[in-house]
């Protein structure tokens, strides 16, 4: 198949170009500076320029990752701006020119993330699960609505609300690892929050499992089907890199420090089920937090 990817130097892009290529795909990046092109690449600026509608006939697959990074800096009014607005609006504009291509794909997967259905304490959500509140959960529900002009045009769209990603290579693995490994891990919060996660090896056997499946279409939590606690995540955490886990977070110290990022990312509790993906037959690779974390550590 021909797959043309938008974020593909981010966290999930940089592991799932090289899988494609390795199944025989040809893959195409759609990358945003001049200093990135290369033979395999097309130039985009959501912001300031638009598209060529020439370069987007013949492809098979789109894959919209691209939006800025939720994790780095505090949210200020302009990092909140920057935080939709890569979403939102370049997510638009390529829906937009996808309905009005004459061989449109027959497939187009977009990023979204469990951070849809807010804050929901110990309650389970799925595919079913109407949307949440706050910041994160109105980005989701504006970036998902901004794919609606590709279904439109009877494209397959699936949304895939993705969990905490882990993988060692970046996101909040690796930074959870320096102050486990010296001892200085603990909970945060009350640790009842719930984590849903799903391992970088899982998340890419997803994009395949969708790729292949044509019965796949919509939203689809991309989620281990067993979400852990923070404090469980912490303990195994612990156990597996053999150190204690005795230095808490208290909540106000989180808030004083990461300001409103620190109640949508550490203290929110999403308990998000994977059903499409059980219904339709995924077999997890990792559906078990000990044993992700043994293999990528």
């Amino acid at each position: 198949m021909k797959i043309l990817i938008t974020g593909s130097s981010g966290l999930v892009g940089s592991e799932l170009v090289p899988c494609l290529r390795d199944r025989g795909h040809e893959v195409v990046r759609l990358v945003r500076f001049d200093s990135q092109l290369s033979d395999d690449t097309l130039l985009w600026d959501p912001e300031h320029r638009g598209l060529n509608p020439d370069d987007f006939e013949g492809f098979d697959v789109v894959i919209n990752l691209a939006g800025e990074n939720i994790s780095t800096g505090r949210w200020t009014p302009e990092k909140k701006k920057k935080i939709n607005d890569s979403r939102v609006l370049g997510t638009h504009m390529l829906c937009e020119l996808l309905a009005r291509l004459e061989s449109p794909p027959k497939l187009l997967i977009n990023a979204s993330a469990v951070g849809f259905y807010g804050s929901q304490g110990d309650k389970v959500v799925d595919e079913e699960s109407p949307p949440g509140e706050g910041f994160l959960a109105e980005v989701c529900q504006r970036w998902e609505a901004a794919t609606e002009p590709a279904a439109q045009k009877e494209i397959r769209v699936v949304r895939l609300r993705i969990g905490v990603i882990l993988t060692p290579k970046g996101g909040a693995l690796e930074r959870m690892l320096i102050p486990f490994k010296l001892g200085l891990g603990g909970v945060a919060g009350s640790g009842k929050q719930y984590f849903s996660w799903i391992s970088i090896d899982d998340l890419l056997g997803v994009f395949l499992h969708v790729i292949g499946n044509e019965s796949i279409r919509g939203p689809i939590n991309a989620v281990s089907p067993n979400p852990v606690t923070n404090r469980e995540l912490t303990k195994t955490l612990g156990k597996v890199l053999r150190r204690p886990t005795i230095f808490p977070l208290p909540a106000f110290v989180a808030r004083f420090v990461l300001g409103e990022m620190a109640d949508a990312l550490l203290l929110s509790s999403t308990r998000a089920s994977p059903g499409v993906l059980k219904h339709s037959g995924y077999s997890f690779i990792h559906p078990d937090l000990e044993g992700a974390l043994r293999y990528l550590l």
